[in-house]
């Protein structure tokens, strides 16, 4: 027996404060969702707000026919996308692999956003993740006065979303205990959650799917099985293929963040950002941009989202303590927290590095002197 599940059983989050901190995608881009499905005229997977074209023009920016200008949400290989968002139109899931900061968590939510116009159906990968996370959970009052019941019963974002015909995100997939991640087996192949409490079982509508996210670096933490592998289609995420690119994204991202914050505006720091995306290259490579000269690595990732981290951090500096223009001091401390996560062995390689690297840089001086203030 199938049963229905009354998406309004569930508290709503409808009553958020317009001013938000952070809102969901689907709130922050209202205007170019409503621009898109205005003038998409493709054919529409079932359920979808969107056709995969407008999908990916929302992802990756664009301007429509009426002059509306789409932000790129991702700035990265258009194939990758293509290739993401035709999956979700299939029935596959999707897992978005990376190493830290490749935005997976970012596109999952902003790909929920357009496909299904909620990116809040989500499931927060954790080592104490339980399987009720993934299946259902119960009422515990009502199950106690009336026994297994409908009403008794809680239902996940993914029994949510196979009933809404909706995308569910789960996010750090392999943080999850193996045991918790294998009862996505059922949902993902057969698209049913069985109920056995109840004799029931909860059947996948059209326009479900799921999507995963996973870091390259927590392999052997709850590795995936190669029953459920099977069924997502994997994209990896790269990281920013030059520092132009880089220096774009973090750009963006620390503008809109420092927007909502009343923190001033990016362009005044332009500089400032294109030293610290070098320095994270540069000691992520283990050589520096111009080939010549090797670097150690430290034992962080200095991913991009690090980098819009410390900037972020430089322009409250600069905005609370400063002049409101982002400077060498505003970033120095963020960086040297970046770097150096292993007080012994990464204060060498960030010493060494400054030695050798950011002295004999020319225009670089202030920057050295601000670094070296701060690591004394």
């Amino acid at each position: 027996m199938s049963v229905s599940v009354d998406p309004t059983s569930v508290e709503p989050s409808a009553n958020r404060p317009a001013d938000a901190l952070r809102p969901h995608a689907e709130e922050a881009f209202a205007e170019e969702l409503a621009a898109l499905a205005a003038q998409d005229d493709r054919p529409r997977p079932a359920r979808w707000n969107l056709s995969p074209w407008a999908v990916v023009t929302y992802l990756l920016g664009g301007v429509l026919p009426d002059g509306t200008v789409i932000l790129p949400k991702y700035v990265g290989p258009r194939r990758l996308v293509e290739v993401a968002v035709t999956t979700l139109a299939t029935d596959r899931a999707l897992l978005l692999l990376g190493v830290p900061g490749t935005a997976k968590t970012w596109v999952s939510e902003h790909l929920a956003a357009a496909v299904s116009g909620d990116s809040t159906l989500l499931v927060q990968g954790t080592a104490g993740t339980p399987e009720e996370a993934m299946r259902y959970g119960w009422n515990y009052a009502q199950l106690l006065a009336h026994g297994p019941s409908r009403d008794a019963l809680v239902p996940s974002p993914v029994m949510r979303a196979m009933a809404e015909g909706a995308t569910v995100r789960v996010e750090e997939l392999t943080r999850i205990p193996a045991d918790v991640q294998d009862t996505l087996i059922t949902v993902l192949s057969e698209k049913t959650l069985p109920i056995p409490e109840l004799g029931q079982e909860v059947q996948a509508v059209r326009g479900f799917n799921l999507i995963a996210t996973a870091n390259d670096r927590d392999r052997g933490v709850n590795e995936l099985s190669s029953a459920l592998r099977r069924r997502f289609n994997t994209v990896v995420l790269p990281l920013p293929e030059s520092v132009e690119a880089e220096v774009d994204i973090v750009a963006r991202r620390v503008d809109q963040i420092g927007r909502s914050l009343d923190l001033p505006a990016v362009p005044e720091g332009i500089d400032e950002i294109r030293r610290v995306v070098t320095v994270f290259r540069e000691l992520r490579d283990g050589v520096t941009s111009d080939g010549r000269t090797k670097v150690k690595s430290p034992s962080g990732t200095l991913s991009t989202a690090e980098a819009i981290s410390v900037v972020t951090s430089g322009l409250a500096l600069a905005a609370h303590f400063g002049d409101g223009v982002l400077r060498p001091g505003d970033v120095a401390a963020g960086i040297l927290g970046a770097v150096v996560r292993d007080p012994a062995a990464d204060r060498v390689v960030w010493q060494e590095y400054l030695e050798a690297v950011v002295r004999e840089r020319v225009g670089w001086t202030d920057f050295y002197r601000a670094c070296r203030e701060v690591s004394a």
